[in-house]
């Protein structure tokens, strides 16, 4: 079966520093992180954002949703981190290089964010989770946009 990844890039009039920030720092994260809540409870993110550190999505009580570790990471270029979603019946089999990936390159002063997020393929009823998926990172990259360039 052929992998299934939701792959975006959007162009940010802001540097990679102040778009780092708006993924890692959680005055930022937890505004667009809560897209992924689709309606149901809203949660936040909770993470160092160093090397091997978990990765947690918390809803409103402090309970653990998704969970995941940084399993890659360059500071102001690339972030990759796993997601499980503890609520799952069975443990799908992912790779370190499963999960989201955020890489940023920056030329005269904007930014080009392109996220990687998969493989979708590993899960039952994947491509359904693949299109759902990449209909949220649709309004994220935007927040994300946004709030970089607010900050710039």
């Amino acid at each position: 079966m052929n992998k299934l990844f939701v792959d975006q890039t959007i162009e940010i009039n802001a540097s990679a520093s102040k778009v780092w920030d708006v993924i890692t720092v959680d005055e930022y994260n937890n505004h667009w992180a809560t897209e992924f809540s689709s309606g149901g409870p809203q949660f936040h993110l909770d993470s160092t954002w160093e090397l091997g550190s978990p990765v947690l999505w918390k809803g409103e009580d402090g309970t653990v949703i998704v969970e995941g570790d940084v399993t890659a990471l360059e500071p102001k270029k690339l972030l990759r981190f796993t997601v499980f979603d503890v609520r799952s019946e069975e443990k799908a089999l992912v790779t370190e290089e499963d999960g989201i990936t955020f890489h940023l390159s920056e030329y005269n002063g904007k930014t080009t964010l392109h996220v990687l997020q998969g493989d979708f393929s590993v899960m039952p009823d994947g491509k359904k989770y693949r299109d759902l998926s990449a209909e949220i990172w649709e309004k994220v990259l935007p927040s994300i946009k946004k709030m970089a360039e607010a900050a710039n």
